[in-house]
């Protein structure tokens, strides 16, 4: 860890130490902590928005709470600092690489009664544990609230097209060997968690009909979605999933990799790269040489 992120962590230690006391009215109704687990680019920070408009729902944005809780911040600290989270990116209109998900009419950044508290941080958590299993006992023993765990999935072409044209520093293969590395880390967990620990939700699938699966993944985490939550967040959904596997040209063993590296997860099950569309496009045909992003 870099001294600057040392220095991040000690100030937070004594802030949320001196401040987390006055929240702790706030605390005993939490029956639930969410965890997102998952890959980047595949809908976190809209899904985790959602809950957090939710007038029984705090969902913090990114703050990476495993960090803290195996660093020696007490479960109140790290709720405090949650709390602390959502208020800020609410204020700031629920803004993340240069979208907003601010839901109107709702309560993002407050809440009515706190029945469940969380964060959105997926693929560092989900690697988090792919480096540390015991990272599952430590969330357990500190936060000693029922665990559940929201694993958002999208076509692994997107992800990997999405992550490889935004960040040059990484090839589109070191790009595929990370994503495969989440998907064993998130497999492993499955395995140690009962079924009704866990929900698997399809990003496509979600925006196909967003009240449907976020009344489904509130009554997983123990809360009733009424009709105008439902409709307020829908109305802020976008229309149709983007198809980023043909904004990058592929050559034709990398699309292989990843189809022979998925089968390896049944949760992968029935993507595919959809060769016939990029064919009869002009976006990202198939190419001969190396993929670009």
């Amino acid at each position: 860890m870099s001294f600057r992120r040392k220095i991040r962590l000690a100030g937070f230690y004594a802030t949320s130490l001196l401040q987390s006391g006055r929240n702790t009215e706030f605390f005993r109704d939490i029956r639930t902590y969410c965890i997102f687990i998952g890959y980047p680019r595949t809908g976190h920070s809209l899904i985790g928005s959602l809950l957090d408009a939710h007038p029984r729902m705090i969902i913090a944005h990114e703050m990476d709470a495993l960090i803290f809780l195996q660093h020696g911040f007490s479960r109140n600290q790290v709720f405090h600092l949650l709390l602390e989270n959502s208020k800020k990116m609410a204020a700031a209109g629920r803004r993340h690489s240069g979208y907003s998900y601010e839901v109107p009419n709702q309560w993002q950044g407050r809440f009515e009664k706190l029945e469940v508290l969380g964060d959105k941080k997926g693929a560092r958590t989900a690697m988090g544990f792919y480096h540390d299993p015991g990272s599952l006992n430590v969330l357990r023993s500190k936060i000693d609230k029922e665990l559940k765990f929201v694993h958002v999935i999208r076509n692994p072409y997107d992800i990997l097209a999405t992550v490889t044209r935004r960040s040059r520093r990484k090839t589109l293969d070191r790009n595929i060997d990370n994503l495969f590395k989440l998907c064993s880390s998130i497999a492993a967990l499955k395995k140690h968690l009962p079924r009704e620990q866990i929900f698997d939700l399809r990003l496509e699938s979600f925006v196909d009909a967003p009240k449907v699966h976020l009344g489904q993944l509130c009554s997983f985490l123990g809360v009733e979605a009424d009709h105008r939550y439902l409709e307020d967040c829908a109305s802020i959904v976008f229309k149709s999933p983007k198809k980023s596997r043909f904004d990058i040209q592929w050559n034709r063993q990398s699309i292989l990799q990843v189809r022979e590296r998925m089968e390896a997860f049944s949760f992968l099950a029935g993507y595919t790269y959809d060769e016939e569309i990029a064919a009869s496009t002009d976006r990202g045909p198939l190419d001969a040489g190396p993929a670009c992003g």
